[in-house]
């Protein structure tokens, strides 16, 4: 394990980093507190054990962990910050995030039928739909909430994965179809059976999107739209289906402006939140405010005032971190954010099976496109929307889905690296 651990390998910055950054948080937190040196020494020796193992046992792209573990470690910093008791909350989630992190990566290579499912990732889907629905409670104007003995469940965090794997299916069946009927003679019935599978397709996409809605969780709704609109953008040659969803996306944010009340607050307090600062506009004005305060460099750990921020734990916490780390501390999140989806795209690049390619894309829009949606709201770069920074946001649902997602994807990377090779020995030959 020492051998791992050398300072040629980048988890030594991990190390170093966690080491100064929980040792500012105790030196500057008045009085002393003893717990946040053994929370940052739980939160950095879980990560080298699992990255030892993911080493040892050659799972994949060592890089992909690393990066989550990173703002895994910033998330756990940040909200212990700002709340002790949820803090030893998120390592709980934490522990048990990579728990299912393994997990999902050992189930994932063993069922073998994966790719034939698809109706029972949407029954499922539908399932956990139903059952928000039914017994859901309602949180922040959302009914996107189940209650288990205490605890909050939200289902729409494992909905977005069912949603990939749908996606993904839906292309391989098609491909598939595509080659049953190649002959010349059979085109007709080709083009008769792919218009069938697209209109259950499409039906099957909105009815997510749909129930969604039903529950005005607006933001996991642009989220699979986005998702679901890249997907089809990438494998579907036909502009008029895009030209189709894209009108319809237009058509359903126009009318949510005009019918929709919560809707269209959100867009005037993101065209103008100063008109009402003190009240619907407040969120926003001051995470502005805390970014601003923040400068370039940061108040430090522990010395800014981000408890003035509304829902500063879950949507606003990267207006914290800008806050005490600096607009340099919040670049650099973005860019290790942007290191993750680099490394998805390549995974999915390299995969040569077309749903292990879809599926790998997807995750990796799931977690690109929820950062850029909530960034870019509490940057006030587009409309406010309530979903969590992944991997950083206070919350067990989004963080153990996000882990389950990442084994997924972890799995799908020990694939692709063999798919590499053997492009790399093609070429040279």
């Amino acid at each position: 394990m020492l051998k791992l651990l050398s300072l040629k390998r980048p988890v030594n910055m991990l190390v170093i980093a966690n080491i100064l950054a929980f040792g500012l948080l105790y030196y500057y937190k008045k009085p002393y507190d003893e717990m946040v040196l053994l929370e940052g020494f739980i939160v950095t020796a879980l990560i080298c054990l699992s990255y030892f193992f993911i080493v040892k046992k050659n799972m994949g792209d060592e890089y992909l962990f690393l990066v989550v573990a990173m703002l895994a470690s910033l998330g756990v910093l940040m909200i212990y910050r700002l709340d002790q008791e949820r803090g030893f909350k998120q390592i709980l989630w934490l522990v048990i995030g990579i728990a299912l992190f393994f997990m999902s990566y050992y189930i994932y290579g063993k069922v073998k039928i994966r790719d034939k499912l698809m109706f029972y990732y949407y029954a499922a889907a539908i399932m956990l739909f139903m059952a928000t629905l039914a017994i859901g409670s309602s949180i922040n104007g959302s009914r996107n909430w189940i209650l288990i003995g205490g605890y909050s469940f939200q289902p729409s965090e494992i909905i977005k994965i069912l949603f990939v794997l749908t996606i993904a299916c839906y292309f391989k069946n098609s491909e598939q179809l595509i080659l049953n009927y190649k002959s010349v003679n059979l085109r007709w019935k080709l083009n008769n059976s792919m218009l069938k599978s697209k209109i259950v397709f499409f039906l099957m996409v909105y009815s997510y999107i749909g129930l969604l809605v039903l529950q005005k969780e607006w933001g996991t709704a642009l989220l699979l739209f986005l998702i679901f609109f890249m997907v089809l953008y990438v494998f579907d040659n036909d502009i008029r289906l895009l030209l189709l969803n894209g009108s319809a996306a237009t058509i359903g944010g126009v009318g949510g402006y005009f019918f929709v009340h919560h809707i269209k607050i959100r867009v005037q307090m993101w065209l103008d939140p100063w008109a009402d600062a003190a009240g619907k506009g407040y969120q926003i004005t001051q995470s502005m405010f805390a970014i601003g305060a923040g400068g370039f460099f940061g108040r430090g750990i522990g010395l800014g005032n981000p408890y003035l921020i509304p829902e500063v734990k879950t949507d606003f916490i990267f207006s914290a971190i800008c806050e005490e780390m600096g607009i340099f501390g919040g670049i650099a999140v973005i860019l290790l954010y942007f290191l993750l989806v680099y490394r998805g795209f390549k995974i999915a690049l390299y995969i040569k099976d077309l749903f292990k390619k879809l599926v790998a894309l997807g995750i990796t829009l799931m977690f690109g496109f929820q950062t850029f949606i909530i960034i870019g709201g509490v940057i006030k770069l587009i409309p406010l929307t309530g979903i969590t920074l992944p991997f950083i946001s206070y919350g067990g649902s989004s963080l153990v889905s996000g882990f389950i997602a990442l084994g997924i994807l972890q799995a799908l990377s020990k694939e692709s690296y063999s798919g590499e090779e053997d492009t790399a020995d093609a070429e040279e030959q």
